[in-house]
């Protein structure tokens, strides 16, 4: 039987909840989950710049603490730095939004594994709002969505 079928007040109440949350749209919640993650990666970046370079104390925090493999601690913090930068301006406006979905996901991927393996729970949020716009796409409000109607692809 249906739950919205059904005569008690308490599973009606639940169908209906679930019916008003069925019909928030995808172009919201890509809108939300754009702005919120760019948020955090963007602040992250600008905690590593002192004027127009990347500080002293970023540099140590890769020399140190982060120390990943098989890169250089200051080509890795100036990656991040400029991924930080640019990934988040790009998720904002809705442009190449999968892409800098992607790259933040495995930037988010890498700090997991190597540098903050515990704290997988923020990281697993992080990576949640990175797979909605990696899959479903960035929604309505974006430059992508506006270049694709001008390019006759939706």
């Amino acid at each position: 039987m249906a739950l919205s079928s059904t005569r008690h007040p308490a599973l009606r109440a639940i169908a209906g909840a679930i019916g008003l949350a069925n019909r928030i749209p995808h172009d919201l919640i890509a809108l939300v989950a754009r702005l919120s993650i760019a948020g955090v990666f963007f602040q992250s970046g600008q905690t590593k710049l002192d004027g127009w370079k990347v500080s002293d104390s970023a540099l140590y925090l890769f020399e140190n603490e982060f120390r990943l493999p098989l890169i250089s601690p200051w080509l890795a913090a100036h990656m991040a730095t400029f991924a930080e930068h640019l990934f988040p301006v790009l998720l904002v406006v809705g442009l190449a939004s999968r892409l800098s979905a992607a790259a933040l996901l495995a930037m988010t991927l890498v700090i997991e594994v190597f540098v903050y393996p515990g704290a997988w729970p923020t990281h697993g949020t992080w990576a949640a709002c990175l797979l909605l716009i990696l899959a479903r796409g960035p929604g309505r409000a974006s430059l992508d969505h506006w270049l694709a109607g001008l390019f006759g692809r939706r």
